[in-house]
């Protein structure tokens, strides 16, 4: 450990020694330093703040979303910096003096676009704009005035891109619609008119409406919904011949006791076995019809006062629904044999002239086709024509300056009083740096200790130097002329330092 100290004295000690030159090369660094600090352009920012709401009631009535809205300002806000935009900076601010030329306003631009920061807050609706000007050729009140300048304009363009640009979008979107409507409705006038022609043509050899495949097609659905009808009446008729079957057509007379006679009576069963679904080959059906026969043969099996029957009134009902069955059964049959007649003739026209067909279904695509884009068109129109009404008379962007730009009255960059403080110490740290490098480079030997290890013999013993008065008082001298110079360094700092706050205040 007093090894280590007794280094450090040394090393002190030859740095103390060479003090006049750490002195000179630290005035000479530290004045490099600071002039290269001066020569360093002031920069001014001027910020500002805006609120941008795009909230509406009728946003979401028309099929603008919250979202969209959001898109649309981060889309305007990421376009602020274009070059036309920019443009319009230089040539509407003090920025426009001494621009001769498009190189002139490009290198501006350039410039212009490093210096501008346009930044959205964790709140989207709140956005900071900032604008830097740091022209070395321009005065700090110019650099500061052209800041606010820079800044101003750029909410004014970001409001006008809001407000206005989204008419100017409108208007341009309802002109190519309405362009593109008028050329689709000139396709479709030509589409039908060669319709109406190939028609004329080909009048009665491809009736009806539609393709020849369309019609096919239809005829055919309609055949199976015509043969499940048709099952279900001839069902019903089935079933309307039994019951009339079972029916009587008359009433036969009543007997001497008033009641029924035996025959109405064998009658009755009979026509009830057979309502029920009974065949003739049915045993009780046999004797029930076996003993009508003898009753019949017997005169009616009752008395002289049973006369002739009356007409039977559920007979004729049973009859005449009977007959409306037949009529549905027979008016779905012919209507079936007519689709079948015309879809085997459209079959034998399509086999016959396939490329008569082939081209009306071609003209028929074409015209569809045509037809579908127009009303999409039209459909289009009428939507962005309805949105840029919402938005232009409901003003569903709301837009507020909260910290307007101000004209900034010090600059932000460069940090003049921490680089003229920092240039100081480097120029101290040199000036110690370079008398220690010279007291390793000069062959001396500060104390026995170090001769004995340099050349590996014993030393006898060393000799103090003997300082005179007139020594001491020169040495004397020579330290106040040190300290004046080295507070003389640490005063030129200081004066700097105020002279930098002295001029930001008048700026």
């Amino acid at each position: 450990m007093a090894g280590l100290y007794d280094e450090l004295l040394v090393l002190l000690h030859g740095i103390w020694s060479r003090r006049w030159i750490a002195l000179g090369v630290a005035w000479g660094v530290a004045m490099l330093g600071w002039l290269g600090v001066a020569l360093i352009p002031n920069s001014y920012e001027s910020k500002a703040r805006v609120y941008v709401s795009t909230q509406s009631l009728l946003e979401d009535k028309v099929g603008i979303t919250q979202v969209q809205s959001q898109q649309e300002l981060e889309r305007v806000r990421s376009t602020l910096a274009s070059a036309e935009n920019l443009e319009k900076v230089v040539r509407e601010t003090d920025l426009s003096q001494g621009v001769s030329g498009p190189r002139d306003v490009a290198a501006k631009i350039t410039t212009l676009r490093e210096n501008i920061t346009v930044m959205a807050q964790a709140d989207p609706s709140m956005i900071d704009i900032s604008a830097v000007s740091a022209d070395s050729s321009l005065s700090d009140g110019a650099n500061a005035r052209i800041a606010q300048q820079v800044a101003q304009k750029l909410i004014d363009i970001f409001q006008e891109e809001n407000l206005s640009g989204d008419r100017t979008q409108t208007r341009q979107s309802l002109a190519f619609l309405d362009q593109q409507v008028a050329a689709r409705g000139k396709q479709m006038e030509a589409a039908d008119q060669r319709r109406v022609e190939f028609a004329q043509r080909y009048v009665g050899l491809l009736p009806g409406a539609g393709s020849i495949s369309q019609r096919m097609d239809a005829a055919r659905m309609e055949i199976n919904q015509i043969d499940s009808q048709l099952v279900q009446a001839q069902s019903a008729l089935s079933a309307m011949n039994g019951q009339l079957a079972g029916t009587p057509q008359s009433l036969p007379g009543v007997g001497a006791a008033g009641g029924p006679s035996a025959l109405s009576q064998a009658q009755s069963n009979l026509a009830g076995m057979r309502a029920r679904g009974w065949t003739a080959n049915h045993p009780d059906v046999i004797a029930a019809q076996r003993e009508v026969d003898a009753l019949r043969r017997q005169g009616g099996g009752g008395s002289a006062g049973g006369g002739g029957g009356t007409p039977n009134p559920a007979y004729l009902s049973i009859k005449s629904m009977q007959a409306e069955r037949a009529a549905t059964v027979q008016a779905l049959s012919t209507r079936k044999a007519q689709l079948q007649a015309d879809l085997n003739a459209m079959m034998a026209k399509q086999v016959d002239e396939p490329g008569i067909a082939s081209e009306q279904e071609k003209l028929d695509r074409d015209y569809e086709v045509l037809k579908t884009q127009y009303d999409k068109l039209l459909a289009d129109r009428e939507e962005i024509r309805l949105r840029g009404e919402v938005k232009s008379e409901t003003g569903s962007v709301q837009f507020r300056v909260i910290n307007p730009p101000s004209v900034p009255t010090a600059p932000t960059a460069p940090n003049r009083p921490l680089l003229l403080l920092g240039v100081l110490i480097v120029g101290i740290g040199a000036g110690v740096g370079v008398a220690f490098a010279m007291g390793q480079l000069k062959g001396t030997f500060p104390t026995a200790a170090r001769l004995e290890r340099a050349i590996g013999l014993p030393v006898a013993g060393s000799i103090s130097q003997a300082v005179s008065a007139t020594q001491v008082a020169v040495e004397k001298q020579r330290m106040k002329w040190f300290a004046g110079a080295s507070g003389g360094l640490a005063a030129v700092c200081l004066l700097l330092i105020v002279v930098e706050f002295v001029q930001r205040g008048m700026a």
